[in-house]
C-alpha cells in the first residue's frame, strides 16, 4: 500500500513492514512475517519492479515477526541484511530472553496469534547471514538510511531515519496498536526486554525531522517523532 512519494507498507495494523522506491533501487524496512512474501511480490509488481530492484533490507531488531522473508531474500536473491550488532546472534539464532506479556485480552491476543499463524509464522527462518550495523550509520543504500540507537525492546533495537521518505522506522520501540490488548494510539509494544530503558530511548527519535512515525505494529502515524514520543509517555 502506498503511503506517500518513496514510501509503501507491507501488512497491515497487526504487522507491518516498509519499502522505500527510489531512482537508485529499494529499501525494504524489516520483513514481517514469512507469508508477507506475497504482500511483497504484489507491491513490487504494482511498481513495475521486482526483487532484482532491492538493494537491502534493513532490520529494526530481530524477532521473528520482524525477519519473516528475509532469509529468502538473503538466501536466494543474494540481498544483504543489515541489522544492531546487538541483535545479530538474535537474528541468526532466535535466541532472546523470555519477557512477561504483560497486559492482554483475548480476542485480540487471538486475533495476532491467527494472523501470525495465517502468514506462516510458525515457519520463520533465521538469518544465516547478517551485515552489522551502528548507532549513526549512514548506510549506503536506496534513501541513505540513518541508524538510530533505540535499546530497551531488545539490547539492539534501532530506529531508521530515511529522510527522502519524510520518515522514521521505529519497529517495536514503540507501537500505535497493542497487538495484546487492542488498545490504539501511541504506547509502549508488548514483548519488550527493559521497559524502561525503551522509554528512555524515545528521546533519540524525538528530534528527528520526519512527519511519518512507522510502527512495526499498528497504524501508520502521520505526525512528528516528538509528538509521538511524547504521546507514549503520557500513556
Amino acid at each position: 500500500m502506498k503511503l506517500a512519494p518513496h514510501l509503501h507498507r507491507l501488512g497491515n495494523d497487526l504487522v507491518a513492514c516498509y519499502l522505500v522506491d527510489t531512482a537508485e533501487g529499494i529499501t525494504l524496512i524489516d520483513a514481517g512475517l514469512p507469508g508477507h512474501w506475497r504482500d511483497l511480490q504484489r507491491e513490487l509488481r504494482s511498481l513495475g519492479k521486482s526483487v532484482d530492484d532491492i538493494r537491502g533490507l534493513v532490520l529494526t531488531h530481530g524477532d521473528s515477526d520482524h525477519i519473516g522473508f528475509a532469509e529468502r531474500l538473503r538466501s536466494t536473491h543474494g540481498v544483504p541484511v543489515f541489522v544492531h550488532a546487538a541483535d545479530a546472534v538474535r537474528t541468526r539464532t532466535g535466541e532472546k530472553p523470555k519477557v512477561a506479556f504483560g497486559p492482554m485480552r483475548l480476542g485480540p491476543t487471538l486475533g495476532f496469534f491467527g494472523y501470525s499463524i495465517r502468514k506462516n509464522g510458525l515457519r520463520t527462518r533465521y538469518v544465516g547471514e547478517v551485515t552489522e550495523i551502528g548507532d549513526g550509520d549512514v548506510l549506503d543504500l536506496p534513501g541513505n538510511p540513518v541508524i538510530v540507537g533505540m535499546p530497551g525492546h531488545s539490547p539492539g533495537s534501532v530506529a531508521v531515519h530515511v529522510p527522502l521518505a519524510d520518515a522514521v522506522f521505529v519497529g517495536d520501540a514503540l507501537t500505535t496498536r497493542h497487538v495484546l490488548t487492542g488498545r490504539a494510539g501511541p504506547q509502549p509494544a508488548p514483548f519488550t526486554d527493559d521497559p524502561a530503558e525503551a522509554l528512555s530511548s524515545l528521546d533519540r527519535i524525538a528530534g528527528l525531522s520526519a512527519s511519518w512515525v512507522l510502527p512495526g505494529h499498528g497504524a501508520p502515524w502521520r505526525t512528528s517523532p516528538a509528538q509521538v514520543s511524547e504521546a507514549v509517555r503520557k500513556g
